[in-house]
């Protein structure tokens, strides 16, 4: 893995313990003085095994000025920064694993939390990794650490400067690419099976032009409601799980 950093703080109670238990380095722990409940105390003793980490018990005005989220639960932690993979990493983990490579890739996803989000599905889907691209696009940050619940510590997150080169290259390596988007096919008449990568696009304007010209497949998401989209990482979720159920089947 490449050492590209973001940030080095890890806010709330499940990103600071996942952080632990994943074995990530962590510098320093802040948490609230007097708060004695079970989680904390799960946490306290996980830091304990860590013997390189300082742990300071502060008060809540001292949490409140350091936390990037505004929503640390009375813990915070500062690790080594999030690293970034690369793409070949995601492949090498699905050749590791004996499963054909399944990607997801974001156009574009500009909200932490939808950043986030989409990482703790592709972890729970058994997605080998998630691709963003360089620019105008969330990145690893403290809330998108806390939105993912720690899978940021278990799935490879790659940055690349072009997406539609990416998918170019990801075809030479066998994956096919389906792109979410309205007006395609449904998504339980095509074949997701095999090397798949899963193109989802921006909140707003969806995938872009380029990018969809580079997919195999374009898959929509029936929908019977009175409005005409999903939140993004809903959509992922929904199309990744479709993943897992034909893989399965």
């Amino acid at each position: 893995m490449e050492e590209n950093f973001e940030s080095r703080i890890i806010e709330g109670r499940n990103a600071v313990l996942e952080a632990f238990r994943s074995g990530k380095t962590i510098d320093r722990l802040f948490i609230l003085d007097g708060c004695k409940d079970g989680p904390v105390q799960t946490i306290l003793r996980e830091a304990k095994k860590h013997k390189d980490t300082v742990i300071s018990f502060v008060k809540k005005e001292r949490l409140d000025q350091l936390s990037e989220t505004g929503k640390h639960q009375g813990v915070i932690a500062y690790g080594a920064s999030y690293n970034y993979a690369e793409v070949d990493d995601i492949l090498e983990r699905a050749k590791q694993k004996g499963e054909d490579p399944f990607i997801i890739i974001l156009d574009n996803i500009e909200d932490p939390h939808n950043l986030g989000a989409i990482i703790r599905t592709a972890n729970l889907a058994g997605a080998h990794g998630v691709i963003i691209p360089k620019h105008r696009a969330a990145s690893l940050t403290a809330t998108v650490a806390k939105a993912s619940a720690g899978a940021i510590n278990y799935t490879p997150v790659a940055k690349v400067t072009n997406i539609a080169n990416t998918i170019e290259d990801l075809k030479d390596k066998g994956l096919w690419f389906a792109c979410a988007d309205m007006g395609g096919t449904t998504m339980y008449q095509l074949n997701l099976k095999g090397p798949i990568g899963l193109v989802i696009g921006n909140e707003g304007s969806g995938v872009s032009r380029l990018v969809r010209e580079k997919c195999d497949m374009i898959a929509s998401i029936p929908m019977k409601g009175d409005i005409d989209s999903l939140n993004a990482s809903v959509a992922c979720g929904v199309l990744a799980f479709e993943v897992v159920r034909q893989r399965l089947s």
